[in-house]
């Protein structure tokens, strides 16, 4: 667990160092009604991340798994193409109700990956299908939710490989 969080620390302290622009974190409030007036939903702020993959990294190393993401942008008129499009569409608004600019990444309900060693939220974490898991004493990262850990890369490697493309994209015209 130690090699984890390090790589964590490391991680984060090289994103910084690189300049890589960081996205931000919210929770997401669903409508709620305050009185007799209905409030709409809204994304309250909660920090900045790197997204690396699957995983949200903040700047004190801290990891989390990405729940869903989304781009501040205007509700707009219904479309009422989907009901789905329209719920994306009134995400998007509420994040723009949060704060966030147009065409800001939000990203919201995402999980706490806790590294801390042998305490049993870790232990629930690790255990299951999600992106992270604890193998041959290591924490490995799935590229997909209920894949095998074994043959899965170390986070730690999982991370630096992440993070260079963060830093140096390829395609990127330099």
């Amino acid at each position: 667990m130690s090699r984890a969080r390090d790589a964590c620390r490391e991680t984060a302290a090289r994103l910084d160092a690189a300049g890589v622009a960081r996205e931000f974190l919210a929770e997401y409030v669903a409508p709620r009604r305050r009185f007799l007036v209905m409030r709409p939903a809204v994304m309250r702020p909660v920090g900045e991340v790197w997204r690396v993959g699957s995983l949200l990294l903040t700047a004190s190393g801290e990891l989390s798994e990405l729940g869903h993401a989304t781009r501040a942008a205007e509700r707009g008129r219904p479309g009422y193409q989907s009901a789905s499009r329209e719920e994306r569409r009134e995400i998007a608004a509420a994040a723009l109700r949060g704060g966030y600019a147009i065409g800001d990444a939000v990203n919201y309900d995402a999980r706490p990956i806790p590294l801390d060693g042998a305490s049993a939220a870790t232990r629930a974490a690790l255990a299951g299908a999600g992106p992270v898991g604890f193998d041959a004493g290591e924490v490995r990262v799935r590229w997909r939710d209920g894949a095998p850990l074994t043959g899965a890369p170390t986070l730690a490697s999982f991370l630096a490989e992440r993070a260079e493309l963060l830093i140096s994209p390829p395609f990127s015209g330099e």
